[in-house]
This record gives structure tokens, sequence and C-alpha cells, in this order.
């Protein structure tokens, strides 16, 4: 159940950062406005709060583990929001991201 909690956790936050520069991104370089920026940053902030909720209590590790998830998501992001097709290297390279972001956050440890 911690697993599961915790990759949710992983998730949202991805959500929240990519989405959150996304929209800066759009607000800046697209010249959406101010309004895309200002709930840029509104989400990057969230995104900072969602991580204080892993179950681990170590900010180290937690974003270093989390590096693996923003990879692979920004991945499915520009897909989804952009229509960018990964190729193989890209696949295989957010592949060994998650990896070690599993082996990173949850490899049995002796406490």
């Amino acid at each position: 159940m911690l697993i599961a909690r915790s990759v949710a956790l992983f998730l949202v936050a991805a959500l929240l950062e990519i989405g959150g520069a996304w929209l800066v991104w759009q607000g800046l370089r697209e010249h959406r406005g101010w309004a895309w920026v200002g709930a840029g940053a509104v989400a990057l902030g969230l995104y900072g709060a969602v991580a204080t909720f892993q179950p681990d209590a170590h900010f180290g590790r937690i974003l270093a583990a989390y590096g693996g998830i923003f990879v692979a998501g920004s991945l499915v992001w520009g897909m989804v929001a952009d229509g960018y097709r990964p190729d193989r290297y890209d696949v295989v390279g957010a592949l060994v991201c998650l990896a070690g972001m599993a082996v990173i956050m949850y490899a049995p440890r002796g406490r």
C-alpha cells in the first residue's frame, strides 16, 4: 500500500511540475499571457507541497527518485500536449530513469 501511495504522489507531482512548466512556457514563449504564467507558478508551488507527503523522510532521496518520473512524464506530456513522438533512445532513456527511480526509492533497506 505504501508503494502505491508513493507512486500516486509521484504522478500528481509530475502532473503539477510538468504542467506548471508547460503553462509558463505557453505564457512566455507562445505569448499566451501572464495568466498562463501565473497558473504555472501556482502549479509549480503545489508540486513542491506534494513531495512533502511522500512516506520517506529524506528530501534528497525523494527528489532524486522523482527525477525518473519527471523524465518519463515529460515525454508523455510532450506526446499528449504537443504531438511529440519520442524515438527509441528517448524510450530507452526513460526506462533507465524509471528503473533508477525504483532502485532509489523502493529498494529494501535495513532500517
